[in-house]
């Protein structure tokens, strides 16, 4: 953990909660880290270029905390920088939540999940729309996938204030389809090989 997201997310509260629990101890080291932690290094650059989806947190105007889930291929998410992220935002179920509250308050909470190894990063940040205009249809053509069909009606770019990596507690495995072909590809194979030799056994004691 940086720097920067223990001064965005341990407000007094937070920090009082820690006492009481006997962790503050060692959030205090974390806060006097060199390391700021309000740039995207290798390992989240990797990480969130791998993401096939994350889940995004906005508020409302009434003080409500909304969550909208946001996927697509692998690589839909692009870093521009070491602290800015963009993505094409396509046509959904037209409720624009997010967008209504993005309208009013920019700072978004990103939560990544790698479920088959249980890893989570956690990511806030502030949200900019680009819509409608000349530069908003220039930032959906750099930004939208080519195999996309779904209509993109926005551009979001989210400037990246701090990160943290969250522990694999808790986490229960689950995998895509993507991913179980690939992780029973050698069984896969085996049997292949055990159906063949089979079948020559078979050749072999049949009568003539």
């Amino acid at each position: 953990m940086g720097r920067r997201y223990a001064e965005l997310a341990f407000t007094p509260l937070v920090k009082e909660q820690q006492k009481q629990h006997g962790s503050r101890h060692l959030y205090e080291r974390m806060e006097r880290s060199n390391d700021p932690g309000d740039s995207l290094g290798p390992h989240e650059r990797a990480f969130i270029e791998a993401s096939d989806g994350f889940y995004m947190a906005s508020v409302t105007e009434t003080g409500w905390p909304y969550i909208q889930y946001r996927g697509g291929l692998k690589g839909f998410l692009h870093i521009l920088d070491d602290r800015t992220l963009g993505f094409a935002d396509l046509r959904g179920n037209k409720q624009y939540i997010s967008v209504g509250n993005l309208q009013h308050e920019d700072r978004v909470a990103l939560f990544f999940m790698d479920y088959p190894h249980q890893t989570r990063l956690k990511l806030l940040g502030r949200a900019k729309v680009h819509e409608g205009t000349a530069e908003a249809r220039k930032l959906i053509d750099q930004l939208r996938m080519p195999e996309e069909k779904t209509p993109a009606e926005r551009a979001m770019l989210i400037h990246v204030e701090g990160f943290d990596w969250n522990c694999p507690q808790h986490i229960t495995p689950r995998y895509t389809e993507e991913e179980l072909v690939k992780a029973l590809e050698p069984m896969r194979q085996r049997i292949e090989k055990l159906e063949e030799e089979n079948k020559r056994l078979r050749a072999l004691t049949e009568p003539k």
